[in-house]
């Protein structure tokens, strides 16, 4: 590998022999270099991949400010996410994670407490993730001595859920977490009947709507599950397809989808299995009700 540009002393950008780009940390490897000299592997300590919504120069700022001790210690929870999580926990996630858990750290350390928005909705939506971020809190108590607040289990989750949507903006998660919790709310209030935020049924709905976003995002199409099907449904479930049309409206409003009809349908038995009793939405839906839940996302 060759240095293609020094930032500073301790952070390069390296070019191997295939072009590949890499953001490399090292004590002192960018000390005196200049483009096109060879890096030597001995100070290489750390190396970052540039993802597409990340440029070369705005990873090297985050790794810049970042000490080592702390990607270390994020690397040991991002490597824990991914076994509980599944591989859309990549790598990619680490440097704005290991940022995140050495801004807390010296919050902590300076007696600086925050408040996170949509905490419960967090909590409720990506119960996984959230788990996953409660770990992450006892490790970092066992490698440094802190304890941090447990609500810094939302923001650490927050990020392993962006991952999924192969994007390290943050803000699109919260946005996509509000639409979640207004879609729950738009079928309290047509539906007129509590949801138990803990139930599987919740967690499918919840799983169907991540992928659907994951989905858009990369431009993928639904498989057609048939015109009669469709008809069938809308004829038997009037109230729930209204419902679904509403959600479909939600999410053209706030993301620019132009969600079909056969999503529409997905929405429809997803809203019936919310609000019948379970031997009614086996009636309806079979055991294997047509979905595009993927395990990924659960």
């Amino acid at each position: 590998m060759r240095v293609a540009k020094v930032f500073n002393n301790n952070v390069v950008l390296g070019v191997d022999e295939h072009g590949a780009e890499s953001v490399v940390l090292g004590r002192g490897i960018g000390f005196q270099a200049r483009p096109g000299d060879p890096i030597d592997p001995l100070l290489v300590e750390k190396a970052f991949v540039p993802s597409a919504s990340t440029t070369a120069e705005r990873l090297a700022a985050f790794v810049d400010e970042i000490p080592l001790d702390d990607i270390v210690l994020t690397e040991e929870i991002v490597a824990v996410a991914r076994a509980a999580l599944g591989d859309h926990v990549t790598r990619h996630v680490l440097v704005p994670l290991a940022d995140h858990i050495s801004f807390a750290l010296r919050r902590a350390a300076e007696g600086i407490s925050i408040e996170y928005p949509l905490s419960w909705e967090i909590a409720t939506l990506y119960p996984a993730e959230v788990a996953v971020g409660r770990t992450a809190l006892e490790i970092i108590e066992q490698r440094r001595g802190v304890r941090l607040p447990d609500l810094e289990a939302v923001p650490i989750a927050l990020h392993l859920v962006t991952t999924q949507f192969g994007t390290v903006d943050i803000g699109t998660t919260v946005r996509m977490t509000e639409v979640l919790s207004e879609v729950l709310s738009i079928i309290r209030d047509e539906h007129g009947t509590e949801i138990d935020e803990d139930s599987v049924e919740v967690a499918r709905f919840v799983t169907h709507l991540r992928y659907l976003f994951a989905r858009e995002r990369a431009g993928r199409s639904t498989n057609r599950p048939g015109l009669q099907l469709s008809e069938a449904v809308r004829a038997a479930r009037p109230r729930e397809y209204g419902s679904a049309l509403r959600i479909a409206a939600l999410l053209d409003e706030r993301f620019g989808w132009n969600v079909d009809e056969d999503e529409v349908l997905f929405l429809c038995l997803h809203v019936a299995r919310l609000t019948d009793e379970p031997t009614r939405t086996a009636a309806l839906t079979g055991p294997a009700a047509p979905t595009t839940d993927r395990p990924l996302l659960a």
